[in-house]
């Protein structure tokens, strides 16, 4: 068995790569790999990031252009590692545009916190108070919210609510607008102010107090933000749906496409990359900007599962001759503080997407989802999803093969209107090796 590593942190980068060489026998190979991808002039940037770093993990940064959204045209950042992601955006971003655009509109930005609270009382003892509580909360993170306030934010609200299947433990859900930040420290930051004020006031209250005192148990943002909801809408003439309908009729396209989404909105198996396909075109403008794809993900896998039933998040509709698509998601996004000020590349992001805010930047990531989306869902019902994906893929695959140029060029030629698969282009390379 392996000794533990004590003070692994305090350790020099080069005193790290060589306790990980000698524990798991490291090929020198790859330990000199960390050295190449390290940034030759900006390295301190990415060191101030995380912990532990010993290289910097690279992926493609790039660009899908062509994306009208509410008669705006951008040339939207995505990162990604699969290249069939960006051709698709783009495509697709390209045909709408001359077809409507993307329309959006922000819902709502409304994002929650939780305070969690052991206390044996009445909650309607709590709600019946609620204006004179919320009047202490606000004294009580005056200073903490003053900037934010001034940005148009703040706290806007509180419920409490009884967490079922627990005895005696309680919860503050409070509501915040974070104007264009993402906001999880100052919602964090907040509560575990609000949360001693809360207990002193329900401690000393006389219809409030118990026998035994209410006591803090939690205080944490959730990233579950049902209110905090962007929607994109595509539509256009059944008719001009010819260009994606291959060998089907238009009609017999848009037909097969509004079955398609019907079963993501009755299958949870399907549903699940239905979503994710959203989450193709939303996840690298969430990476590229430097926001948390994490919490996003999660708020939004929870919002498909809030009727009870994980289901899809887009709707379809065929009426009168008209094909009308929507999407509806939860996208807790900002522009200031965090990555998106620091990371170069973020930075880069948000001057190619002509610095947006908060709101507008939530309406581009739900047009991208939406692009590959409705590129994904078409490729399915016409050619398979395979075709467009493996010829993107082939360079990959030609790589892992450690193909030369010359094999390359000669197998791009060969998969042109060919399988493309693993063993196909092993059986190729090993016949024009031998």
């Amino acid at each position: 068995m392996q000794s533990l590593i004590k003070g692994f942190s305090k350790l020099s980068r080069e005193e790290k790569i060589k306790v990980l060489a000698e524990q798991q026998q490291l090929a020198p190979e790859i330990a000199a790999s960390f050295e190449a991808f390290l940034h030759p002039e900006q390295q301190h940037l990415f060191n101030d990031i995380s912990e532990n770093i010993i290289s910097n993990f690279y992926l493609p940064f790039s660009l899908a252009p062509n994306f009208l959204i509410n008669e705006t045209l951008y040339m939207v950042p995505m990162v990604i590692e699969e290249s069939s992601v960006v051709a698709a955006a783009s495509k697709a971003a390209g045909f709408w545009a001359k077809n409507g655009g993307f329309q959006t509109r922000v819902i709502s930005t409304t994002k929650n916190g939780q305070l969690f609270f052991n206390w044996q009382g009445n909650i309607n003892a709590l709600n019946e108070r609620k204006k004179e509580i919320e009047d202490l909360i606000l004294t009580a993170t005056a200073t903490i919210t003053s900037k934010m306030r001034q940005r148009g934010g703040g706290i806007t609200g509180i419920e409490f609510e009884k967490v079922p299947n627990i005895v005696d433990i309680y919860q503050a859900l409070i509501k915040f607008q974070t104007a264009d930040s993402m906001g999880a420290n100052f919602i964090n930051t907040c509560l575990e102010t609000i949360g001693p004020e809360l207990m002193a006031y329900i401690n000393q209250h006389p219809q409030l107090k118990q026998e035994h005192e209410a006591s803090v148990i939690m205080a944490i943002l959730s990233n579950y933000t049902p209110e905090c909801l962007v929607e994109c809408k595509i539509s256009c003439s059944i008719e001009q749906l010819r260009p994606y309908a291959g060998s089907y009729t238009p009609k017999e396209f848009a037909k097969r496409f509004k079955t398609a989404v019907d079963i993501a909105m009755n299958d949870p198996y399907r549903a699940v990359t239905h979503n994710k396909g959203i989450f193709n075109g939303i996840d690298a403008v969430v990476l590229a900007t430097g926001n948390d794809f994490r919490a996003i993900e999660a708020g939004a896998q929870a919002y498909a599962s809030r009727n009870g039933r994980y289901a899809s998040l887009t709707n379809i509709e065929l009426r009168d001759e008209q094909f009308k698509y929507t999407l509806t998601v939860p996208l807790a996004l900002g522009t200031v503080g965090g990555l998106t000020n620091n990371h170069p590349m973020a930075k880069a992001a948000m001057h190619i997407l002509q610095q947006p805010s908060a709101e507008q930047l939530m309406q581009v990531a739900a047009a991208a989802g939406m692009a590959n989306n409705f590129a994904a869902v078409a490729s399915l019902v016409t050619t398979g999803i395979q075709k467009g994906h493996m010829k993107l893929h082939l360079s990959n695959i030609l790589n892992a093969f450690g193909a030369d140029e010359a094999e390359k060029a000669a197998a791009t030629k060969h998969f042109k209107d060919s399988v493309v698969s693993y063993t196909m282009v092993a059986n190729f390379l090993n016949t024009i090796r031998r």
